[in-house]
């Protein structure tokens, strides 16, 4: 037998040990596979599918429609996690774990139109995150490893079981999660995996934090050091009248929206099991802000600290080098009783720039925290506002400074007549301030060009009806004209250590008007 049909009988008898041990090798496999799935199963949850497929040439395995469910699911009820995956591909898997080790080992899983629904207790979304961990993740490790996973066209969905209502809503995720390491180390991690690079895309976002707001999102996207969000809103549950009788103190209602944020150069994780965030740039375009707060519950008498002290105890390092609010608008709205309307204030054209932003965890030495706002005041006159604080500051000390110019006090009528009982007419040429102070005190001046200011006020019992007496006799009182020079004043005055920051300016601003005016 010459050498060539030895070689060809050869190479024939290897393919057809090959073929033979293929076959062989795929048979055990799919007995070995619902074997893994099912009895060696010891994850909380039964999983089930319609068709599997293997094929050791390309080490892949292919599973359609999979189910799972809660193995001690009530019969009455449904209560965990249950989910309907439309396919699994997983792609070059170890014959040899799975075949004598019971796992699936794995370069990739590619997980397609995975419909997850999870009912729970409470109204928190996450109750024990080490529980997580404990159910889910521990558990399917044991049955799967890979270190890629893909997955594509994803919803999410948590619903309270003490009411019915939808905790959150993710729909269209799509995830790339390459270079994954589970261990038991990182198990005991705040997250319990690590990994190379991530992606993450998804369509729309409900999410209900509290009992009193949602939030809807329309789309975020993000990488590593990236982050983009689109139509983002932060929404009562409950009209204003509603929302108040819930309040056992005065509190602020928010209603929040803003057409796009971009994160740029991020950098975030656990350190130490120590969570830090860092960011280069934060710009949030079109910021939409309307504050409200309704006088009719009682005062919150606690302490409000200045931004200072906010900052600086923040339990984690945080970090943005630039902050901007771009195209914005904020309204505040203040309100003694729902009978005479809520006084307005409106900042149109609202633009901000804060830069080194941080929180004092960890710093022994912190550049000053400076704030530009330029906007529109009262939709009628230009605003510019420069402030500046050091978060290592104990004394909470501050420095800000403003200017208003051609302020039509008429416009103050949105505010002062609901609010105040008075309205105003006349022209603020150009008003400056120029404050210094602390957690104890301001002190400053102000400076005012005005030309023929006059005042109304109105009767307490009939608002509409002016009081002509009362009125008379504070138009004797005020100086209702600069004369073409610019009137100065020296302000000084405590800190109500019971509020806010803004009450403290307002005061300010109030106690200089008060003395250049009368």
């Amino acid at each position: 037998m010459s050498i060539y049909k030895k070689i060809a009988i050869g190479l024939i008898s290897v393919f057809i040990v090959g073929i033979l041990l293929n076959i062989g090798l795929n048979y055990w496999i799919k007995k070995q596979l619902p074997i893994i799935i099912h009895e060696k199963n010891k994850t909380p949850y039964n999983i089930n599918y319609e068709k599997i497929e293997v094929s050791l040439w390309s080490r892949n395995i292919y599973a359609s429609t999979l189910l799972v469910n809660p193995k001690n699911e009530p019969k009455d009820s449904k209560n965990g996690l249950f989910s309907k995956i439309e396919s699994i591909t997983i792609k070059h898997f170890n014959i040899w774990d799975l075949a004598f080790n019971d796992i699936i080992q794995a370069e990739s899983i590619i997980i397609n139109k995975p419909r997850v629904i999870l009912y729970k207790k409470g109204e928190k979304l996450i109750n024990d995150r080490k529980n997580i961990n404990k159910q889910i993740i521990d558990p399917f490790r044991k049955i799967i490893s890979v270190s890629n996973i893909y997955l594509n066209d994803g919803t999410v969905d948590v619903v309270s079981l003490n009411n019915n209502i939808p905790i959150l809503s993710i729909k269209k995720i799509l995830l790339k999660l390459e270079g994954i390491l589970i261990t038991d180390a990182t198990l005991k991690e705040k997250i319990p995996v690590q990994y190379k690079t991530y992606a993450l895309v998804i369509d729309s976002l409900f999410y209900r934090p509290s009992a009193f707001y949602h939030i809807n999102i329309g789309k975020i996207s993000t990488e590593k050091n990236f982050l983009k969000i689109n139509n983002f809103s932060y929404i009562p549950q409950f009209s204003r009248k509603e929302f108040v009788k819930y309040l056992d103190k005065e509190k602020d209602i928010n209603t929040l929206k803003f057409d796009s944020a971009q994160v740029a150069k991020m950098n975030w994780g656990f350190k130490n099991d120590l969570f830090f965030f860092k960011a280069n740039s934060v710009v949030i375009n079109h910021f939409d802000a309307n504050i409200y707060r309704g006088k009719m519950p009682k005062d919150d008498l606690s302490k409000k600290y200045l931004y200072n002290h906010l900052l600086r105890n923040i339990k984690f390092p945080l970090q943005i080098d630039t902050l901007q609010v771009l195209k914005s608008k904020l309204v505040y709205e203040e309100e003694i009783d729902f009978s005479k309307g809520a006084g307005i204030l409106n900042f149109d054209k609202f633009n901000l720039q804060a830069t080194n932003l941080r929180s004092g965890f960890g710093l022994k030495k912190a550049n000053d925290v400076k704030i530009k706002v330029n906007c529109i005041f009262m939709k009628t006159s230009p605003l510019n506002v420069d402030w500046s604080f050091n978060v290592l500051d104990k004394q909470d000390g501050f420095h800000i400074q403003g200017v208003i110019s051609n302020f039509d006090v008429r416009a103050m009528g949105r505010f002062s007549k609901p609010y105040m009982n008075a309205s105003f007419t006349g022209v603020f040429n150009k008003y400056r301030f120029n404050f210094y102070g602390n957690d104890d005190t301001a002190k400053g001046n102000a400076s005012l060009d005005y030309d023929d200011l006059k005042v109304k006020l109105y009767k307490k019992k009939n608002p509409e009806k002016v009081a002509k007496l009362k009125s008379a006799i504070v138009n004797l009182v005020v100086k209702n004209d600069s004369k073409d020079k610019a009137r100065t004043a020296e302000v000084e005055l405590d800190r109500i250590q019971e509020k806010s920051f803004y009450n403290f300016l307002w005061r300010s601003i109030a106690e200089s008007l008060k003395k250049i005016l009368i």
